[in-house]
């Protein structure tokens, strides 16, 4: 499918069925969560490790993330709600940058080096930030989910979870580390450009990096929130 129509199943089609998660979550049942978010976020990164297409990866990292909304959904509601954002945010930031690149393998991300420096720099900190490295806002949704299941006497949940998200960082660092040691070291990409076609997408792709991956300090003020 094009790289739009799979940025739409993967923000706007997940809209829907959390809104109605969030209004059922009185009433959910813990070990039923528990099951789905385990079997979701171990399914989720073990099937992107052995991906060579964007979308795929992606597919993946969606059911990856939607175990961490669904495990907390019964605890914490607000939290499930800012996950949901936070990931909607740096995927759609990730989708626009592949989308104005044209670019769907993962070994295209390496040609982005002699297309537009900005736009590879871009991919890398969104795919650091979808793995929830620190200190990059993926891992605040991360940090609150597994301080709720601790507070509320889940801690081998706590663990299991983020051993499970390890798996997708390893894809994200796979992608990064491979992009990044076959660009050829010739003279002509020490003159990288800076610049790219000017559209409405492109205009946004910068605040949606920074909103994705320099949200973390606000973190004690969305804590207030939810």
């Amino acid at each position: 499918i094009p790289l739009s129509s799979g940025m739409i199943l993967l923000t706007w089609q997940k809209i829907a069925p959390t809104a109605l998660l969030y209004q059922i979550s009185p009433s959910l049942n813990m070990e039923i969560l528990i099951m789905l978010a385990i079997l979701s976020t171990v399914l989720g990164g073990w099937g992107g490790l052995n991906q060579t297409q964007m979308r795929k990866v992606l597919a993946y990292s969606s059911i990856a993330h939607m175990g961490w909304t669904v495990i907390i959904a019964l605890v914490n509601p607000n939290l499930t709600i800012l996950s949901l954002m936070i990931y909607i945010i740096t995927t759609l930031t990730l989708f626009m940058t592949l989308n104005l690149s044209s670019t769907t393998k993962i070994k295209s991300i390496s040609n982005l080096w002699n297309k537009s420096t900005p736009m590879t720099m871009i991919v890398f900190l969104t795919l650091l930030s979808l793995g929830g490295l620190p200190p990059l806002t993926g891992f605040m949704p991360k940090w609150l989910i597994l301080q709720e299941l601790i507070i509320n006497n889940n801690p081998t949940m706590a663990i299991i979870m983020a051993l499970s998200a390890l798996l997708n960082l390893f894809f994200y660092m796979r992608i990064i580390y491979v992009s990044s040691l076959t660009m050829f070291p010739t003279s002509n990409n020490l003159k990288h450009h800076w610049f790219f076609t000017q559209t409405k997408t492109a205009n946004m792709i910068p605040t949606l990096t920074t909103i994705s991956s320099m949200l973390l300090p606000l973190t004690p003020i969305l804590i207030i929130m939810t």
